[in-house]
């Protein structure tokens, strides 16, 4: 039962990242940028989507170790931002769709939760991590340090100037090497994880399994 828990969780986090990467481009696309969409990514179709270790190694790892938070990413949806009509707000609209689509999923899913109590236990769990898999990828998402969607919210809302170039660039170029001592190295990183559960059981009324 176990394993096949990990493989349904595998696969709910798979479908989760590649949701945040259509919402991504689907934004894009209403704001007038068809980059996404000319290059095939507006699709479920996973293939369209991996990422080699954001989608797969990552992820996977994190389930062999029993990690109490999954985290993953799939490949970036491209935005050409000189097409997007909103100048003023358009790449912080397309910068938030992604967390705000799985938002969407969890509290969907955790209203089924609580709304519906003749889940059986097996279609509960599923659903549980449903919800808790969305929200530590919408969470985690809004961490401010590249390539996360929260460096993006913030270099948006930041005045422009000399400074804030200065905090891009850097966070630019070693952006991924502080994300990986923040996953692996940090331990208070489990804050995401509780604040998930703490969501999860407003939301729903039950504890997270």
């Amino acid at each position: 039962m176990d394993l096949l828990i990990t493989i349904f969780g595998f696969i709910i986090l798979i479908l989760s990242v590649i949701i945040h990467e259509i919402a991504h481009g689907s934004v894009a696309y209403s704001l007038g940028d068809a980059t996404a969409k000319m290059e095939g990514r507006l699709t479920l179709n996973p293939i369209n989507h991996i990422d080699p270790i954001g989608t797969i190694v990552l992820p996977f790892f994190l389930l062999i170790l029993g990690s109490p938070f999954v985290v993953g990413w799939a490949k970036p949806v491209p935005v050409n931002f000189n097409n997007i009509i909103d100048k003023r707000w358009g790449a912080l609209k397309v910068s938030l769709a992604g967390p705000a689509a799985n938002f969407v999923i969890a509290i969907i899913f955790a209203l089924i939760i609580r709304f519906v109590p003749m889940l059986g236990s097996e279609l509960y769990t599923i659903f549980s991590i449903v919800v808790v898999y969305n929200l530590v990828l919408a969470i985690f998402n809004l961490i401010p340090i590249p390539p996360l969607d929260g460096s993006h919210i913030l270099f948006d809302l930041l005045p422009q100037g000399e400074t804030l170039e200065s905090i891009k660039e850097f966070l630019t170029r070693y952006g991924f090497i502080i994300l990986v001592f923040f996953i692996f190295i940090f331990p208070q990183i489990n804050w995401i994880f509780s604040i998930s559960e703490k969501i999860f059981f407003f939301l729903s009324g039950q504890p997270f399994v």
